[in-house]
């Protein structure tokens, strides 16, 4: 039997989230996905399979506004409060969270709080 890695067990939490998590036009999901350079989040219909809005620090107007790293937890509340307003502006006030199998600190954990204090309901 082979050894399980760090990425083998992110991928089974994924999977048995997506199961429960499910995004409609009421409430779409916001799925974030962080790498070691960069953290992204997306607005989700799945119903509709739309991206309703996404913000990223791979975006010029994102990143220039990040402090340190890219990746970093500094960069993650950034893109919180900018996929907030993203949201707000297309008329999305609550969201189901996707985290993706991540686990629920430091860089996620700071994009949650931060897209929660920009007025993001979840």
């Amino acid at each position: 039997m082979a050894k399980k890695t760090m990425q083998d067990m992110r991928k089974r939490r994924h999977l048995r989230l997506r199961q429960k998590v499910k995004g409609t036009a009421q409430r779409p999901r916001l799925c974030v996905n962080r790498t070691l350079n960069h953290i992204h989040a997306q607005i989700i219909d799945d119903v509709a399979g739309k991206t309703i809005a996404a913000a990223s620090t791979v975006q010029g107007e994102v990143g220039g506004q990040v402090e340190g790293g890219k990746g970093s937890v500094a960069a993650a509340k950034v893109v919180g409060a900018v996929i907030a307003q993203r949201a707000k502006d297309k008329g999305v006030e609550s969201v189901v969270f996707d985290r993706t199998g991540n686990r629920y600190m430091g860089a996620v954990r700071e994009l949650a709080e931060a897209a929660r204090e920009a007025g993001l309901q979840f």
